[in-house]
């Protein structure tokens, strides 16, 4: 088992909600933190930078500058960059650094991933994030896999994270969370699929209160249907291609991806029609999904009609 060094510097690429928790939190600490997000080449530039100065952290140029002597690497982008930023990140690595792939993607995107990581003989670490970050920040559950997996939870835990080791293996950790996607994500677009339904007969707290009875404890009659269907309008389009990367981990063992492709296609579709109406995402306590689901209906300023 090679030997790790205390972590005292980490870099976090991708700078959205998980990056910026997670970088805040680590600057709290005392810790020397650089982020680096494709944004910060685009119009949100002055944003992120922003962003970055409240959280107490560096905004790298590029990603190389990023990297440049951190012991830790976080990589927290969108399921469809996570393989393109392996790649890039790999050539810059070293063998004294550590790469933590916490994104959503299949196992055999992680194998790739792991295969442009470890040109230069950096170290690999597969993550699966088990819970949403918003409410448990660093201690977040977190397995952790692959060949360094069990000395890099260790180092981890000593900087105030929850992360175990589940497997030596590469892919087992992705399989977890692929698999628990098919229940999570899934649930959520039952969830949108039937109560904007039932809202819209007028029979939405009768449908609540016979979920309550056949699945209790759960919070139908309060929280729940809110939550989880706030994570979609708040991260549908991400949510949709994680679910594609479901279905390739379904396909690969020669399951039929049924529910994790109608899931992705749930989710894209509340959120698309949601920008078609310009319905933005107010990130407060008070998400009302009646709420969204009435303002869904309403006619459109095109039509000429007012309700």
């Amino acid at each position: 088992m090679q030997s790790t060094n205390p972590i005292h510097r980490v870099a976090i690429i991708g700078f959205g909600e998980a990056g910026g928790i997670f970088a805040k939190d680590f600057a709290a600490k005392g810790m020397n933190v650089r982020v680096f997000d494709i944004l910060f080449h685009s119009k949100r530039r002055r944003e992120m930078l922003n962003k970055a100065q409240t959280c107490g952290v560096t905004g790298a140029r590029n990603l190389r500058d990023c990297l440049h002597k951190a012991e830790l690497v976080i990589s927290a982008v969108t399921a469809s960059s996570a393989l393109d930023v392996a790649k890039e990140a790999g050539a810059n690595l070293s063998d004294r650094q550590i790469f933590v792939d916490i994104n959503s993607v299949s196992p055999e995107t992680k194998r790739k991933a792991a295969g442009y990581v470890e040109r230069r003989k950096a170290r690999f670490v597969e993550a699966a994030v088990m819970s949403a970050v918003p409410k448990q920040r660093l201690q977040v559950p977190m397995l952790l896999g692959g060949p360094h997996a069990f000395e890099t939870a260790e180092c981890l835990q000593k900087i105030g994270m929850n992360a175990m080791p589940l497997s030596e293996q590469l892919g087992v950790v992705s399989a977890v969370k692929m698999c628990r996607s098919v229940v999570i994500k899934g649930l959520e677009a039952l969830v949108i699929e039937s109560l904007f339904a039932a809202r819209r007969y007028g029979a939405e707290n009768k449908v609540l209160e016979s979920l309550a009875a056949s699945l209790p404890g759960m919070g139908w009659e309060n929280h729940l249907p809110d939550y989880l269907i706030s994570r979609v309008a708040k991260h549908g389009y991400r949510r949709a291609v994680e679910m594609r990367e479901v279905a390739q981990t379904l396909q690969h063992v020669g399951i039929p991806p049924i529910m994790a492709r109608a899931t992705a296609e749930r989710q894209q579709q509340l959120v698309g029609e949601m920008t078609k109406r310009k319905l933005g995402f107010v990130c407060t306590e008070q998400f009302s999904w009646r709420s969204l689901s009435d303002a869904l209906v309403r006619p459109t300023r095109r039509s000429g009609r007012s309700k």
